[in-house]
């Protein structure tokens, strides 16, 4: 509670990453706003995994990880739809899309690096990751701040994502990010898993597996980020990446997880 008090008035307070930790717990996953684009190829055959965090995903059975070490990320693309509710409905500046592209291109390569080369042409051995992002709502800022205002607003905030139906810690005003992703053969061109997910922001985040340290980081990383627009979806596609390097490892190592 002392880091809250100390950003009350969050506009000017500085984020310093190694004091909110890595934001993992910062942002949900969503099962009743996943989206269905098109941009995968069957989507029934997607189910919810005890390694994902809520992600659901297929992969081929007949795969072997082993066969592959470079990693191909195609131009994400997008494909957005508008919000389930209205009160996330918000304009979005074209410019801000390319420069979160960016980020989560950046974000793979980071997390993927360590173990797999990263190439620029499809071939044997390497594995051709594609993203679409179904589902990009920015966080309202001005309604953030103006529940921070209101003395013990954030009595009500805390519990009002579990009564709106979306994950506990968030409010109706967070920001929103989906998105579709499909790995194939770098040779030739077979669908080797598919994923989908919605993440929501939260402004009230717990982390109660954590320790002390690691649960107040997680809190004052989601009330930090939802005074800024865009970075519950940079919330999102750093655990993305991550949760793509651990399984891509794991399978690798011939150790996969149902």
């Amino acid at each position: 509670m002392v880091v809250l008090a100390g950003c009350t008035l969050l506009v000017g307070c500085a984020t310093d990453s190694s004091m909110l930790g890595s934001g993992t717990n910062i942002t949900a996953s969503d099962k009743t706003r996943m989206t269905k684009s098109g941009y995968l190829s069957d989507y029934a055959r997607l189910k919810p995994t005890p390694w994902s965090d809520g992600i659901e995903c297929w992969r081929d059975p007949k795969i072997d990880a082993r066969n592959y070490d470079k990693v191909l990320i195609s131009r994400i693309v997008l494909s957005l739809t508008p919000p389930k509710d209205k009160e996330s409905e918000q304009l979005v500046d074209p410019g801000d899309l390319k420069a979160l592209t960016d980020y989560f291109y950046g974000s793979l390569v980071k997390a993927l690096k360590p173990q797999m080369q990263v190439v620029e042409n499809p071939g044997p051995g390497v594995v051709v990751i594609g993203i679409a992002l179904t589902s990009l709502v920015p966080t309202a800022v001005s309604k953030s701040v103006t529940g921070t205002l209101i003395p013990y607003a954030f009595i009500a905030e805390a519990s009002s994502g579990v009564a709106s139906g979306r994950p506990a810690g968030s409010t109706p005003y967070m920001g929103e990010t989906g998105m579709e992703m499909q790995f194939r053969d770098g040779a030739s061109g077979a669908i080797l898993a598919e994923c989908r997910d919605t993440e929501i922001g939260r402004k009230y985040a717990a982390d109660s597996s954590s320790n002390a340290a690691g649960a107040a980081q997680t809190w004052a990383g989601g009330y930090v980020n939802s005074f800024q627009a865009w970075s519950y979806a940079k919330n999102a596609f750093d655990k993305w990446s991550m949760l793509v390097a651990k399984r891509l490892a794991d399978l690798r190592a011939a150790n996969p997880a149902q």
